[in-house]
Formats: structure tokens, C-alpha cells, sequence
């Protein structure tokens, strides 16, 4: 049984609770995949669990966080046909990925296109499932009409403005920081919004030329939750996929009923196995290829910390002046 390092979480709190510390790893069983991982991306998530309001699912090291991670195949169990020792892979799992040794589906993991090094490879997962799921799968979103992404220089956000751009849909993002949003436009974003106030429908609408936008990217939840419904056309759908700002809110049925609007709210963590490798292989197959040096899409990268300064990194993006992904990497 290989011994890996991971950071580890001693108690609920900041950031001065990680540590680096031992742990086992199981060999691969039938159809499983041992990762020896080279970097792992920060998400929110990572941080509500250091702060014990967003526990681990069945079956993930409640005290190991980190759910994307990219790196080289180890070993292979029995009946493992997709991939051999060596292979570069990325995936995302429901924790556990701030080891350096990962137990994997081989369903579940993507492999790292051509070009790409593995630090940038371990910004992708997370971020670009997240958006395709939610903008396609979830919402439908089709070729000329308007998507409002909020958050939209998170990792997240950067991922939907590329997705849904390559659609050919009209992105709308928003951001409470106007660096964020020049940032953006560098990325190809055509309107931007600045949000002051928590107001932005108004704004929303002037730039549908008053129908609405068609599809919501919802990443702040109850403080917006009146403005998103405002902001959408009849026929509307929002996607509600983080909470950054409330769990409640005032809900304005009429407009419900008046639009006919649609509301779906997703997440990837604690989804069964079969629904995860069926958007990996999904994702492999029509996304993945278009990554890599001079590709239609690139991971946006804040920047890439030596694991041990996993405390630091929490720290960074605590203070919500990141642009892009944080990775940490173990070398």
C-alpha cells in the first residue's frame, strides 16, 4: 500500500488549519486508475470545507479537500483498458485530489491534450465540466442568444465566456470589480457589467435591446436571485450553481409564472459515478481537443503555488482578487 503526502485538514477553521501530512493509498482495484497527481485546482468549495459547511460525500477523505487535479497514470487495476502507466490525465473527483497519489474510474479521468503542461491541465476540470454541463446539459443554451455570466472572471466564469462564445451565443458578464471585467475583455467578453448595488438587470436588458437574456449563469445565489429573474426573457432558464452570496432569498413568483421561466440548480460533487464519467467522456471527446498550444480554449490561470503554501492560497482567494484558477502544485 503506497504512502502519499496530502494536505490535510485538522479541525473546521481558516486557513492556518491545513497541514501537510501522510496518508495511505490503496492499490487500484478492477477498473480503477492510480494518479500520481502533479497539481490540483483551488476551488470554493475547498474553502467551505476547510470551514466544515460543505462536507465530503460518502466514500471521499472527509479531511483531504480538492476536487480537479491533473497528472501521470501510476498503476492500473484489472480490466483498466483506456489507460496506461505514464498516461497524462486529468479529472475531476468528490475530494482527495490534494494528494499526491489518487485513486481514479478510469471513466471518470480526461486525458491531458498534446502541448499542455500539467500545472495548466489541473485548471480545466472543475471550471470547463462545471460551465459545459450547466450552459448545455442544463440549460440548452444555442447559437445567438444572450448569456448572463456572473462571476464571470472566476475560473467558472473565464470557462463559460470561452464555452459559450465558441456556441456563437451573446455573453454578459458581471463582476463587482471593473479590472476584472478589462481582464475579461481581453478574453473576448463583449458587454460587461459592472455590478454596484447587486443591480445589473436594468444594464441586462439594455444590452438585449429590452427581451432579456435567454440563459442565467448563476454562481452568487440569493443576493441575486430578484435581479436574474428580472434579467430573463420570457422562457428564460437560470442555472444556479454557487451560493457566494446567501442560501435565502425573497422570491418573486409572479415573475416565475408571468415569464415561464425555468430554474435549475447543479452540482457535480455528489453526483453517482455513471453521471460523472458520462460528462468526462463527453467532455473528452467534443471539448477536451480543442485545449492545448494555439487550441480554441485555454484554462485562465491566476497562478500556479507550491503545495505548501496551500494556507496562503486559501488566504489569495479569500480576498476574491484572483482572476482565473489558483492551482498548487507538488513540485
Amino acid at each position: 500500500m503506497p504512502i502519499a503526502r496530502a494536505v490535510r485538514i485538522k479541525e473546521p477553521g481558516g486557513p492556518e488549519v491545513l497541514h501537510i501530512d501522510r496518508v495511505p493509498v490503496d492499490d487500484p482495484g478492477a477498473g480503477q486508475v492510480l494518479v500520481e497527481v502533479a497539481a490540483a485546482g483551488l476551488n470554493r468549495a475547498d474553502l467551505m470545507q476547510r470551514r466544515g459547511l460543505y462536507p465530503a460525500p460518502p466514500g471521499v477523505p472527509a479531511d483531504v479537500p480538492g476536487l480537479e487535479f491533473a497528472g501521470r497514470v501510476a498503476a492500473v487495476g484489472d480490466g483498466v483498458t483506456s489507460f496506461t502507466s505514464g498516461d497524462a490525465v486529468m479529472g475531476i473527483v468528490g475530494g482527495g485530489a490534494m494528494a499526491t497519489h489518487l485513486l481514479v474510474h478510469e471513466r471518470e479521468l480526461i486525458r491531458v491534450p498534446e502541448g499542455l503542461a500539467l500545472s495548466h491541465a489541473a485548471a480545466i476540470p472543475e471550471a470547463f465540466l462545471t460551465a459545459y454541463d450547466a450552459l448545455f446539459a442544463q440549460a440548452d443554451l444555442a447559437a445567438g442568444e444572450h448569456v448572463l455570466v456572473h462571476a464571470v472572471a472566476s475560473g467558472v466564469g473565464t470557462a463559460a465566456l470561452q464555452l459559450a462564445r465558441l456556441a456563437g451565443a451573446r455573453v454578459i458578464g458581471t463582476s463587482r470589480t471593473e479590472e476584472k471585467l478589462d481582464r475579461c475583455a481581453e478574453l473576448g467578453l463583449p458587454h460587461a457589467v459592472h455590478v454596484k448595488g447587486g443591480k445589473f438587470a436594468e444594464q441586462a436588458r439594455e444590452l438585449t435591446g429590452g427581451h432579456g437574456v435567454e440563459v442565467v449563469l448563476d454562481l452568487i445565489g440569493g443576493a441575486y436571485l430578484e435581479e436574474n429573474l428580472a434579467a430573463l426573457a420570457v422562457r428564460g432558464r437560470m442555472v444556479t450553481l454557487g451560493l457566494m452570496g446567501g442560501r435565502e432569498a425573497n422570491f418573486p413568483m409572479g415573475a416565475l409564472l408571468r415569464k415561464r421561466l425555468t430554474l435549475h440548480g447543479s452540482v457535480l460533487r455528489s453526483r453517482p459515478l455513471e453521471e460523472k464519467a458520462a460528462l468526462a467522456q463527453t467532455f473528452a471527446s467534443r471539448i477536451a481537443p480543442l485545449f492545448g498550444e494555439g487550441g480554441a480554449l485555454q484554462p485562465v490561470v491566476d497562478d500556479v503555488m507550491p503545495m505548501t503554501e496551500i494556507a496562503e492560497a486559501h488566504a489569495r482567494m479569500e480576498k476574491n482578487d484572483t482572476f482565473g484558477k489558483l492551482v498548487l502544485s507538488w513540485s
